[in-house]
């Protein structure tokens, strides 16, 4: 019998019960999961282009780059290459880490309350980018994000008002997605490499690094 063609959900979920593609240097190409999301997911030593521009494309563009293949995939004339082909526009390459759900709820400490305001400025951001987002307040000064990005995962984000950081909010923010995320489901974030205190938040939370993404949003 036929194996059923990878998706990248199908992908995105194996790894985030530690099933990695393999190690074997190559790249996978799979369709977009839908109109708003292209781009690259670089696991470790196998890269995952998804993307409805012809397979041979990619796979051609990288052949003909003169670096590592094991890094072609995120070298700059490769993304740049895809951003001209597609007409989208990227933001940055993340870390990108996931975490499982836990049972309860999140610390009585934050004094979550969830925002039920559509132009809210962290709603009006993250409907741009998510599906389904929710958006939580919390007393002490931050605010955490929940919504349905890339391939339908559970993305969260969190921001900490200035004047309240090195304070441990933004790891009980983190924190607290994984007691919010719905139906058990794991929760994953993204965090610029060079925003290293975003980096140890998220792991000291519990997020394990998958991998390197970077996303393509349609105009």
């Amino acid at each position: 019998m036929a194996s059923t063609p990878a998706t990248l959900g199908s992908i995105l979920d194996a790894a985030a019960h530690g099933q990695f593609p393999p190690p074997d240097g190559t790249t996978t190409v799979v369709p977009q999961p839908c109109h708003r999301d292209a781009g690259v997911i670089a696991f470790t030593a196998h890269s995952v282009v998804f993307t409805d521009e012809d397979p041979q494309w990619v796979h051609t563009t990288l052949a003909a780059l003169d670096c590592d293949p094991l890094a072609a995939t995120m070298n700059p004339l490769f993304l740049a290459a895809f951003l001209r082909r597609t007409g989208r526009a990227a933001d940055t390459t993340d870390l990108l880490t996931v975490a499982d759900a836990l049972p309860g709820g999140p610390e009585p400490a934050l004094g979550l309350r969830e925002i039920d305001d559509p132009d809210h400025p962290r709603v009006v951001r993250a409907r741009k980018r998510r599906d389904d987002v929710r958006v939580w307040a919390s007393a002490g000064g931050g605010v955490l994000v929940l919504g349905r990005g890339l391939a339908g995962r559970w993305e969260a984000a969190i921001e900490v008002d200035e004047d309240v950081r090195h304070r441990g909010l933004g790891r009980s923010l983190a924190l607290a997605a994984r007691h919010l995320v719905p139906d058990g489901c794991p929760v994953w974030a993204q965090q610029s490499p060079g925003n290293a205190r975003s980096v140890r938040v998220f792991q000291a939370a519990g997020y394990r690094p998958v991998g390197a993404e970077a996303l393509f949003f349609a105009r």
